[in-house]
């Protein structure tokens, strides 16, 4: 992956945000994760329930599906900054040579 532009490259000021296409793949993460913790939530609520219960599947859904994109995000949030990270050390690294 090309590294980000400096000031010099472009005239903007740096940037640590890391690039445009990982976080488009942070947020699709975590829609496909609360989407699959919310579809695996209500399954796992209605199968339990015998008399019917769709408001509480339901609710139950709607939290499995909080905290999975809850879990996914924090794990994409660590990797984003770990990967700005590497990049100003490589960047540093590249203007020591």
């Amino acid at each position: 992956m090309a590294p980000h532009p400096t000031s010099s490259d472009t005239g903007a000021a740096l940037t640590a945000a890391p690039p445009l296409l990982a976080r488009i793949i942070a947020v699709a993460a975590i829609a496909l994760a609360g989407l699959c913790g919310g579809l695996i939530g209500y399954a796992v609520m209605d199968l339990q329930c015998t008399d019917g219960c769709t408001t509480y599947a339901g609710l139950v859904g709607i939290g499995a599906a909080i905290l999975a994109a809850g879990g996914v995000a924090i794990v994409a949030v660590l990797t984003l900054r770990a990967m700005s990270e590497w990049e100003a050390v490589e960047a540093a690294h590249a203007d020591d040579t």
